[in-house]
């Protein structure tokens, strides 16, 4: 059985202050994008779980959101058979775009719909805390305001149908751990879920990536992404998540060829 985990962006993304727990309370926005990875599951006739990867390089196999996923279903549903799984990774990593959370929460619902688990959907957003902050919007899918470390989630009402949507990202590998230990949280003058309420136009001057500062400083390539896409007439621009990967949100009418070694990009239309 085959699925297609899709990736988001963070639309703003506010760092409020630091938890006794060590985690962050954030506020942003999160917004499905079409852009995919494909993950196929099948049952093994050997007495082990195996993990192949293709496509993108992202690391050993062992440390795979899909492998731990897989075990803590496991370990609640011992007749899982051992499986094997073949991840084809298109969405690059470290790069903000929830990649690797997106293939460990559609690997929670293949195996649950495949093997007839009946797993309902608070366990399975139980798992997915297990495995990310942001692992459990992709089981809804939905735009949503997310809060506390980004499973608080609300879905709302937002669409950027009309628009086209230019993704790039320059290869540089973020790690958010080491980002979230530079960061100084504050509380903004305005929340997002007023933001995004407002006119498209007005999210330029309002809407605000906290990490973009700390990225920007250190890899002013990034900077020069989302400069570029306003001087070719984006409607907005911004980093995503902890980074790399930046966005433009453009109008239908407007089109330039974006083509630089080594970068990622993609046209989306919305």
């Amino acid at each position: 059985m085959v699925t297609f985990p899709n990736c988001k962006i963070n639309l703003g993304l506010n760092v409020l202050q630091k938890r006794e727990d060590g985690f962050h309370d954030i506020e942003t926005v999160f917004f499905p994008i079409p852009i995919y990875d494909i993950l196929e599951i099948v049952s093994s006739s050997t007495d082990t779980t195996e993990l192949k990867i293709t496509g993108l390089h992202i690391g050993e196999d062992e440390n795979n959101l899909c492998q731990k996923a897989y075990h803590l279903v496991k370990k609640d549903f011992p007749q899982l058979p051992e499986i094997k799984m073949h991840l084809h990774k298109v969405i690059p990593m470290g790069a903000g775009l929830g990649g690797g959370s997106a293939d460990a929460a559609f690997t929670l619902l293949l195996l649950n719909k495949k093997y007839n688990l009946n797993i309902p959907e608070h366990q399975l957003y139980d798992y997915s805390l297990q495995l990310g902050s942001d692992c459990s919007f992709f089981l809804l899918n939905h735009a949503c305001l997310a809060s506390g470390r980004g499973e608080i989630l609300d879905p709302i009402q937002l669409s950027l149908s009309g628009y086209k949507m230019l993704i790039v990202n320059p290869g540089i590998h973020i790690s958010t751990k080491e980002i979230f230990r530079e960061i100084l949280p504050a509380f903004p003058e305005k929340k997002i879920k007023e933001i995004i309420r407002q006119p498209l136009s007005t999210w330029k001057n309002e809407l605000v990536n906290d990490f973009e500062k700390i990225v920007f400083q250190k890899n002013p390539q990034v900077k020069e992404i989302k400069e570029n896409m306003y001087q070719h007439g984006a409607i907005y621009a911004a980093m995503t998540g902890t980074g790399s990967t930046v966005f433009g949100i453009f109008n239908n009418n407007e089109n330039f060829d974006y083509s630089i070694e080594n970068h990622f990009y993609k046209w989306l239309s919305l």
